[in-house]
């Protein structure tokens, strides 16, 4: 009697812990911003928030998310780090459930594991985009496969939240749209592994999402237009690969372009050519040279195609390289403090008084972790998918293993073929590859038989 009542008093802390822990989680997931004393900024978030208030639209800046951003000011903008942080946490826990391995230790164990080695509690923690680009892979896929594993409500939040993360920026929506693309060409292999309706659902929001987009455009600017900006970061991409500085050369002894009395003094980088203090500016940016870039980038794909490929590829492969966490998250943010102080003074004395606006922030040693836990995420999760296909095995951890791998692909090629090769770009993105390896690793050392597993074979 005393050992059963001892055993069953054990199991019952043991539960007060795990239960305890789990609660903690979403402080967890954005303790950056509480060590910050902000949420965390970035040199794009000014942009989002101004479109409530200047009613036009600017290159690469949602509207979409700008109005997110919008009805959390009232609150500090904790309320938009509540939401991502919950958002999170739900998506984990319900891949988990869908895969058959929800246990509340594992559970807790992957989340603090993830918390501790990516970087996703500094997405979680920060007013931007990117902590929607990794969870919407996950939502994409358990809207196509979790069938009658997920309650009506859990469908219907699963189809809001991914039509609203592909408004929220033009390459996740191309990302997401490559995945459906992508499910649709393979499901004549796979048969039921991807049922017609899941796929349909999971189409459906790209649409939404970009009804959702242009609709929002509309709404504050009066425009039915797509964000626009498309031109000009594909632009900047093949400047600083040397292809605008050959395209000038080349055509401005018979062509009059604006750009042609600099075509010897063009930075070197296309980050200082659209934001930093060059000739775009004096040439009037995006609306006095939109038209020219866009013909640029048009005509030097014909003129140049071997260039222009050689340079994709080397920037894609770059760009897998690319996946420290922090870039752009540093003191360093005028144009958004401006816009803060401008259009929501409440807010300026708290996000001044911030670790990262005194530059209290260093992600040097964070990275000495987090880097090689997401170069070596990616490499096991490529060994995964190949060992399963080898094995012809395909459940669903499988699916999700080749799902996480097209979409690191699709993000590599739309950001670095298009913007070139950043550190955001990759990081915003690997983790999910780490929490992929994280659920074969507790399947492996687990007592867990494989959600409905069928063979390839068959």
């Amino acid at each position: 009697m005393t050992t059963t009542t001892d055993h069953l008093r054990a199991r019952a802390a043991d539960t007060f812990w795990l239960r305890l822990a789990a609660a903690a989680l979403p402080l967890l997931m954005i303790a950056p911003a509480f060590w910050n004393g902000y949420p965390l900024l970035q040199w794009d978030t000014g942009g989002y928030l101004a479109r409530w208030y200047e009613g036009y639209l600017v290159p690469s800046r949602s509207t979409v998310f700008g109005l997110y951003l919008h009805y959390g000011e009232g609150f500090g903008f904790w309320i938009n780090l509540a939401v991502q942080s919950l958002a999170t946490l739900w998506l984990l826990q319900l891949t988990l459930r869908v895969l058959g391995l929800m246990q509340t230790f594992r559970f807790v164990a992957i989340s603090l594991l993830l918390i501790l080695s990516t970087a996703l509690p500094w997405l979680a923690s920060m007013l931007l985009t990117d902590i929607f680009a990794g969870l919407s892979i996950l939502s994409l896929f358990l809207l196509v496969v979790g069938g009658q594993r997920i309650s009506v409500l859990e469908k219907i939040s699963l189809f809001v939240f991914t039509a609203f993360a592909a408004a929220t920026h033009s390459a996740t929506l191309g990302v997401l749209l490559g995945l459906c693309v992508a499910g649709w060409m393979a499901r004549p292999f796979v048969g039921r592994r991807l049922p017609v309706a899941g796929l349909a659902q999971a189409s459906l929001t790209i649409v939404v999402g970009g009804v959702m987009l242009v609709s929002a455009n509309h709404a504050l600017s009066g425009k039915w237009a797509w964000t626009p900006g498309g031109y000009g970061v594909a632009f900047g991409r093949m400047m600083q690969d040397g292809i605008v500085a050959r395209f000038l050369n080349d055509h401005c002894p018979r062509e009059k372009f604006k750009l042609c009395p600099y075509r010897n003094e063009l930075p070197a980088t296309a980050d200082e050519f659209l934001w930093g203090k060059s000739m775009f500016n004096t040439l009037g940016r995006f609306e006095g040279m939109n038209d020219e870039m866009g013909y640029i980038v048009v005509q030097s794909l014909a003129d140049y195609p071997a260039w222009q490929a050689g340079a994709a590829l080397r920037a894609m492969g770059q760009q897998f390289l690319h996946v420290a966490t922090g870039e752009g998250t540093n003191g360093w943010i005028p144009h958004t403090r401006g816009i803060i102080e401008r259009y929501i003074p409440a807010q300026a004395a708290p996000m001044r008084a911030a670790r990262q606006q005194n530059w209290g922030l260093d992600f040097g040693t964070i990275n000495w972790l987090h880097v090689p836990v997401a170069l070596t995420s990616m490499l096991a999760l490529v060994v995964l998918l190949g060992h399963a296909l080898a094995r012809r095995r395909l459940d669903d951890l499988t699916l999700l293993a080749a799902t996480v791998t097209l979409a690191l692909l699709g993000n590599a090629f739309i950001c670095a073929v298009i913007s070139g090769p950043h550190d955001r770009y990759g990081a915003r993105m690997v983790w999910v590859a780490t929490f992929v390896v994280l659920m074969a690793l507790a399947r492996r050392f687990g007592d867990d038989t494989p959600v409905d597993e069928t063979s390839a074979a068959a």
